[in-house]
């Protein structure tokens, strides 16, 4: 039967190699192939078994033409052959049938025959040509054997022994299945059907990810629970044999020794089964577990990509990577607790049975507290899971707001706003330690009634066994078979319902973070159909490649009022305001055809629908009706420059192959080739996130050369000439944009405030309220006379009347300064000025006068090369990195350090730490104390007559459990109630105030993933892994050290054992800790590039789906993921293969145990055996536990070392001093930069050298100078986001070089003016505003009485009132007022909420002139008298820069003002104009004279801008 049973397994397992695998075609290994087929025929020949020759020679073949490794089945068959054989040959010898058959010879020779198959078969093949060529990872390779020891791990583990493992060193551990591509595929097909079916059935529930997950790996749960089941029956053995043993100890004259020993042994041959079927099932359930995992990241990341519209703005960027970083994570181990739900009833049932068959139907009792039990534990499960609920919401929100924070660090500085956010993302956190107090106080209530569940069953079973548990209800007599077989049987019953315990938690934990990513993976997605997208041209030259027919867009698919800021809404004064509440249609009627070849210019004022028009044409929006058709490929370049972390030339090519011709030609048509050249390598060069070491023009260039080497057919240009000066402009359009660019043969749509360059579109598009108001030629737009006209004509007569004012007010402001060679004549000047008016009214409105005054084309070229970098050289030039900005993460070596430990207690507090300590000690007291008195009472009633009263023993037996259940009660209360809680505050307080204090140079260099990582994964093990691991390391660490001392005192000569057995614990845990501390940093480090990645694409989001790039970015999503995947099954696979060499110890100490017992059986108390056994049968889980836990909370200490690294770094100068300033300082404005210096880190190049300027108070000065001149860098010293070089603070700040003692002497004193010296030559200088050196005073009283108007209008989730006046201090009243003079009001006013209107993430439901305009209410709200203007108009039209530069000259009149432009015109009607140059100040006077210095750098700018 068994020989027919083998030959149907073989040939299924033929069958299924054939139809499901494929053959590896890598050939065979002929010196294991042949000698394992000869061995099998041999050993069938000998038992003349030809049917299963036949059917293991032919799976022998099939298994070497489909698998790399030694067969599975064939090994397993080996086994149980040569077990079989020996059984048999026992049997015989036994059996003394006299002389030896020639059969049973036959049969002698068997075994050995096998043994050589098996050792063959079993023979490494690592170095095999077939292994070395398949690429298979090294568990993939491995045997049954070396899988179940974890051999294939072992070199490992000696490399991380000898050094710390590196990255390298990993390569390979993850099996095919396992990485993203295929885990994605298998479930995203289940799971896409399933969604498919619901939307497409009416009236469908929507499809559960959970049970899709289930489903799709049943196969392999099915495994899991089969093997989990044979593990439950090799436990429950145990207790048998220990009965048995006991028995014999009671009675050991009757029985021969032998019986004892193989009793012993069998106390030690059943463990090892259940150790080695155990941690091999572990192990596979946690590459189950990866799996589900990569997946899950995988569909998270392309559904982000698949976002419609209003899915985007129910998910912001902190919230998917929550999904990602934590309701992903739970999967990393919850199969092993979801496959307990079908193991624990098993276990539960064996286990009742054991006990009903030794104390009968007393165990009823013990029954009855576990069914009374179940109600309790639903209602914890329904209150954790609300728990959970509150507290990952809380969570999220804690994220946005910190990511939303970070990614406007520097602005957030600007205002000097960093308590603000402090405090509101504190206030956040409070709500999310509220959550997680409660959830503590439920978890502590679900383990006390788990535990201490098991000493009320032993109680109450105990004492209704004494009372009635004799027949007929008489007392039961409790002998040490029954007491220490039912004391193993309850401890075994502690694994299921603390198992029950756990599960119930992960089941919540799992249940509530699939139900979060369901609903994201829910979410509308964009309707492909919406735009026709074709990837070739049109064949027919005068068919349109871009085609919008008679459609209408909405931001939203219903039409109600939607609190969205849509484009088309008048903004301005003199547009359409005339409605107080908005339309749900953003743009509608949109006609547009544009051809191959043409250039289609939009135009516009703010909020008139240009870039909603792009996001139309990328079909970003809703189309509600009509027809959008794209021929060819597009390339987007859009308002805000997206770039990514990586080299200059990647982020030009981006995944394109390099062309060097093409490439050359693409960099000098954007004019990067000066850009390059001073690059410390070239365009090798790093660039940081965000492109944070690029000027804005030089990262929207970096942008155009993308799109112009992707060579598309259709470019999308969102007004990429407004971040550039005049110069490059002028460039950017000859050799690229324009008629004569090196797209000129492609089309063109390009969106733009400005008016130079119209005339030499081929069709130019009006829009207005959301319409095409006009479209066509510029020249029939100006016959019209209508909108078009009108916009250039207001814009030119402005410009006319501007200019005009300038001269005649430059030229009194020069007569009273005593510039004699200044002074103009009125009837000159006049002349002169209504001359240069009106051939530049005639230039712009496109009339014949010729104007004889505009600059050439070759003052155009010969200004461009003049082009400095020096703001990036000197930001990204370190003198030693060369082309790296971003350092790689860091990855400290050897131990955690008690330090760190010490630095988590500190934060719990000592007081409580060791309180919660001697509770553990007394409640362990308490467990030993009530089993050590059931002992003693079975010695007392050994003897009926003078047994002591049964109430004695319950009164004892009881004051023992209400005091365990007490003390533990009060400890896991204080563990995560109080202590979790006090150590989470404090550790993230620190470490976002530090955070927050940070000097923008680390910014600068640390990628905002790397950040997030800490503040989302590390800061979620801080909350919850540490502290869990923490209790359980305390309670299995002194439960092992009683187990141990109780065996000592039972079996002194087991202590002679502890020295070795602690030796052996000793070197295993220390190999644990040395080889999985490294590995657990390299796969914490391998995380960041992963969120990094992951915040780059959403940020980039539209350039990814206009260009196509979807499966570019996802493979390198895959690849990151697979590399994070990777670091963790090598940080699994030494947990398992620590798991198995410490459970192979332990069950050497029951041996151990029961063979000094047997050896003893003369002198020992079988009671005192009984307890020491049942201590040492749970003490092979508890000391496994206590290794695995200890380092995983070693390893979980990681996490606070890397928050703590943070917190030790070197903070911005004090946010206030002890200097006391003079009240509503300043008062003046006047600013004094004496000589001085400055550079963005230590040991990089200065960027401002040597300045020495007065600016008068009230002053209004224009500051120009070419792309990296400079002028960016002026402001930032004034705010002190860079420091004076070679001053104090610049060296205190800096951390590039370890920390120096002298630094930290007066960090929390006002700092003296001495400075340290670094044995450079320049001095840094200083800067006074009022007469006090800003050097003295704090960076808060600095920033907040100084204001700015960014480059960047940044907004911040949160409420309108929040985003202009953070800190509360100014009325309602004040903030419509600033409102109305920014032109914002009538907007503000027409939205739900108004002031209490909620920001999107970023702003997005704001155009970026309409962010401007918010930050324009900012500046008025501060009331200072200093006012920086950093670019603030680069991003708005026109009109609006002039409407701003208004409110500016009305507002601001007795200010001081520093404006920083592009636009030439901006600066016109300064008092002074200061020109930069390299660092240094090339110019610095009234801008009258400057113009009339024909060799001014400033004439020049000014020339090129058709300014004069």
């Amino acid at each position: 039967m068994a020989g027919f049973l083998a030959c149907v397994f073989f040939l299924a397992r033929i069958y299924y190699l054939r139809t499901k695998l494929r053959p590896h075609t890598l050939g065979r290994t002929g010196y294991i192939y042949w000698p394992t087929q000869l061995a099998m025929a041999l050993a069938a020949g000998i038992t003349f078994t030809q049917g299963i020759a036949v059917s293991a020679v032919l799976l022998n073949h099939s298994e070497h033409k489909y698998h790399i490794r030694s067969s599975t089945s064939i090994f397993t068959f080996y086994v149980w052959s040569i077990v079989s054989a020996l059984a048999i040959i026992r049997t015989t010898i036994d059996l003394d049938l006299g002389e030896p058959h020639p059969e049973f010879i036959l049969h002698c020779a068997f075994p050995p025959v096998l043994s050589l198959g098996l050792t063959i078969e079993a023979w490494p093949r690592g170095h095999t040509a077939v292994q070395e060529n398949s690429g298979a990872s090294e568990y993939d390779k491995a045997n049954i054997f070396s899988r179940l020891m974890y051999h294939f791990f072992q070199p490992l583990v000696r490399i991380g022994i000898k050094r710390p493992l590196t990255v390298p060193d990993l390569a390979n551990l993850l099996s095919d299945d396992q990485k993203t591509i295929n885990a994605y595929s298998a479930l995203a097909t289940r799971w896409n059907r399933r969604v498919y079916k619901y939307r497409s059935t009416p009236h469908q529930s929507p499809p559960s990810l959970f049970w899709t997950i289930l489903r799709t790996y049943a196969l392999s749960m099915v495994s899991f629970i089969l093997c989990r089941f044979v593990i439950i029956f090799l436990t429950y053995v145990q207790p048998l044999i220990l009965s048995e043993l006991l028995n014999y100890l009671q009675d050991h004259t009757s029985k021969p020794v032998n019986y004892g020993f193989m009793l012993a042994f069998g106390l030690f041959l059943f463990p090892l089964g259940v150790v080695l079927l155990f941690t091999y099932n572990r192990f596979q359930m946690f590459m189950s577990s990866v799996t589900i995992k990569a997946a899950l990241i995988s569909m998270i990341y392309r559904k982000a990509l698949r976002l419609s519209p209003g899915a985007r703005q129910q998910s912001t960027t902190g919230e998917i990577t929550n999904h990602m970083a934590v309701d992903a994570e739970v999967w990393g181990d919850s199969l092993i607790y979801l496959s307990m739900w079908l193991a624990i009833p098993l276990e539960l049932g064996i286990a009742l049975y054991l006990l009903y068959s030794y104390l009968g139907w007393s165990m009823l009792a013990g029954v009855f507290i576990m069914v009374a039990l179940l109600p309790l534990q639903g209602w914890q499960a329904k209150v954790y899971e609300s728990m959970q609920g509150a507290k990952l919401a809380a969570m999220d929100k804690r994220t946005r707001q910190t990511t939303e924070v970070l990614s406007g660090i520097k602005v957030t500085k600007l205002y000097g706003w960093e308590s603000a956010f402090l405090k509101r993302i504190l206030t956040i956190r409070k709500v999310e330690l509220g959550a997680l107090k409660k959830l503590g106080l439920v978890q502590a209530s679900m383990d006390v009634s788990f535990i201490a569940s098991n000493l009320v069953i032993s109680l109450l079973t105990f004492g209704v066994y004494i009372r009635w548990g004799g027949p007929d209800f008489t007392p039961g007599v409790l002998t040490p078979q029954k007491v220490f077989v039912s004391m193993t049987l309850f401890s075994l019953l502690r694994n299921p319902i603390q198992y029950l315990s756990e599960a119930t938690t992960t089941t919540v934990v799992v249940a509530v973070a699939t139900k979060r990513l369901q609903e994201f993976l829910l979410r509308e997605e964009l309707d492909e159909n919406s735009v026709l997208r074709f990837n070739n041209l049109p064949k027919d030259p005068l068919e349109p490649v871009v085609l919008i027919k008679q459609a209408d867009f909405s931001w939203y698919s219903h039409a109600v009022d939607i609190p969205f800021a849509s484009e088309h809404q008048g903004l301005l004064s003199g547009q359409d305001d005339h409605s107080s509440t908005r339309e749900e249609i953003t743009l509608q009627s949109i006609n547009l055809q544009v051809r191959n070849g043409t250039l289609a210019a939009i135009v516009g004022r703010v909020g008139q629908g240009k870039s909603s028009l792009f996001s139309a044409l990328l079909g970003e929006m809703y189309k509600l009706q009509g027809k959008v058709q794209i021929s060819g490929r597009l390339a987007y370049v859009p308002q805000q420059a997206w770039i990514i972390n990586a080299s200059l030339r990647e982020n030009i090519l981006f995944g394109n192959t390099y062309d060097e011709s093409r490439y050359n030609a693409v960099v000098t048509a954007c004019g990067l080739t000066p850009d390059i050249a001073v690059l410390p390598a070239g365009d090798m060069t790093e660039i940081g996130e965000r492109g944070i070491n690029l000027s804005g023009g030089q990262k929207q260039r970096v942008s155009l050369a993308r799109a112009a080497y992707d060579d598309a057919d259709i470019y999308l240009l969102d007004d990429p000439l407004s971040a550039v000066d005049a110069h490059v402009d002028q460039h950017l359009w000859e050799h690229l944009i324009g008629p004569t660019g090196l797209l000129k043969d492609k089309a063109r749509i390009l969106a733009t405030h400005g008016v130079n360059h119209l005339k030499e579109a081929d069709h130019i598009v009006v829009l207005k309220g959301g319409a095409i108001a006009e479209q066509g030629h510029y020249s029939d737009l100006m016959q019209k006379r209508e909108i078009f006209y009108q916009l250039i004509k207001e814009y030119t007569m402005t410009h006319r009347h501007e200019f005009k004012e300038r001269f005649q007010r430059s030229a009194s402001v020069s007569s009273a300064k005593g510039h004699k060679t200044d002074v103009v004549h009125d009837t000159e000047g006049g002349a002169a000025t209504s001359n240069s008016s009106s051939i530049l009214l005639d230039r712009e409105l496109g009339t014949d006068v010729k104007d004889e005054t505009e600059a050439s084309g070759d003052e155009t070229e010969a200004s461009l090369s003049d082009l400095s970098c020096d703001h990036v050289d000197s930001k990204t030039n370190p003198k030693k990195s060369g082309a790296e900005l971003v350092a790689a993460e860091k990855l400290k070596d050897g131990a955690v350090g008690w330090h760190i430990a010490m630095i988590y207690v500190k934060a719990v507090t000592y007081k409580t730490g060791l309180l919660i300590l001697l509770l553990f000690i007394l409640a362990q007291m308490c467990l030993v104390g009530s089993n050590l008195w059931l002992k003693h009472w079975i010695k007392l009633t050994e003897d009926p007559e003078h047994s002591p009263p049964l109430s004695l023993f319950l009164c004892v037996y009881s004051l023992l459990t209400v005091c365990y259940i007490s003390f533990y009660t009060v400890l896991m209360c204080l563990g995560y109630s109080v202590a979790r809680i006090r150590a989470s505050e404090i550790l993230h307080a620190e470490f976002l105030s530090k955070i927050l204090r940070l000097p923008m140079s680390f910014f600068d260099t640390t990628p905002l993933g790397r950040i997030l990582n800490r503040f989302s994964g590390d800061i979620a093990t801080i909350d919850e892994r540490i502290p869990s691991k923490m209790v359980q390391s305390l309670y299995f660490g002194i439960t092992v050290a009683s187990t141990l001392l109780l065996i000592s005192f039972t079996t002194p000569m087991f202590m002679i054992l502890i020295p070795f057995l602690v030796l052996g614990y000793g070197m295993i845990q220390s190999r644990l800790l040395v080889v999985s501390r490294s590995l657990i940093r390299i796969h914490s480090v391998s995380k960041s590039p992963v969120f990094q990645h992951f915040n780059e694409t959403l940020n980039g989001i539209s350039t990814i789906r206009a260009m196509q790039l979807q499966k570019q970015f996802v493979l390198v999503n895959a690849s990151k993921a697979d590399n994070m995947a990777n670091n963790f099954v090598a940080t699994m696979t030494v947990k398992r293969w620590a798991e198995i060499q410490l459970r192979l110890l332990s069950t050497g100490v029951v041996l151990c145990a029961a063979v000094l017992a047997v050896v003893g059986r003369d002198r020992v108390d079988a009671s005192l055996v009984g307890l020491t056994l049942s201590f040492a049968m749970t003490f092979t889980e508890e000391v496994s536990s206590l290794v695995r836990i200890s380092s995983d909370l070693q390893n979980h200490l990681v996490s606070v070392e890397r928050v703590v690294e943070y917190t030790e770094l070197r903070t911005e100068a004090l946010a206030t001093t002890a200097v006391a300033l003079p009240k509503n300082w300043p008062h003046e404005g006047h600013i004094v930069f004496r000589n001085y210096s400055t550079r963005y880190r230590e040991g990089l190049d200065l960027v401002i050298k040597n300045i020495s300027i007065d600016i008068r108070p009230g002053e209004k000065i224009g500051i120009v100078g070419r792309t990296g001149a400079g002028k960016s860098s002026l402001t930032l010293a004034l705010f002190r986001i860079i420091e004076a070089a070679n001053s104090y603070w610049a060296k205190a700040s800096d951390n590039s070089e370890p920390q120096l003692d002298e630094y930290k002497i007066n960090r929390s004193s006002p700092v003296t003016r001495v400075g340290i010296d670094s044995g450079e030559d320049e001095d840094g200088g200083s800067i006074e505003i009022d007469g006090a050196d800003i050097s003295f005073v704090g960076l808060e009283d600095l920033r907040q009485h100084l204001a700015i108007i960014p480059q960047d209008p940044t907004l911040f989730a949160g409420t309108v009132r929040d985003n202009l006046d953070p800190f509360a201090e100014v009325t309602d009243v004040e903030l419509w007022e600033a409102l109305e003079r920014s032109h914002l009001k009538l907007y503000i006013q027409s939205l739900p909420g108004g002031l209490s209107h909620e920001v999107l993430q970023g702003g997005e439901n704001f155009s970026i002139g309409q962010r401007s305009l918010i930050c324009l209410a900012r500046a008025l709200l501060r009331k200072t008298k200093i006012l920086v203007l950093d670019e603030a108009t680069a991003a708005v039209d026109i009109e609006t820069d002039q409407l701003i530069q208004r409110t500016i000259r009305e507002e601001f009149r007795e200010r001081t003002i520093l404006t920083i432009a592009h636009r030439v015109k901006t600066v016109m009607d300064s008092d002074r104009i200061l020109v930069l140059d390299q660092g240094r100040v090339k110019e610095f006077e009234a801008p009258q004279v400057l113009l009339k210095n024909h060799e001014s750098s400033f004439y020049k700018l000014a020339q090129q801008a058709g300014e004069i």
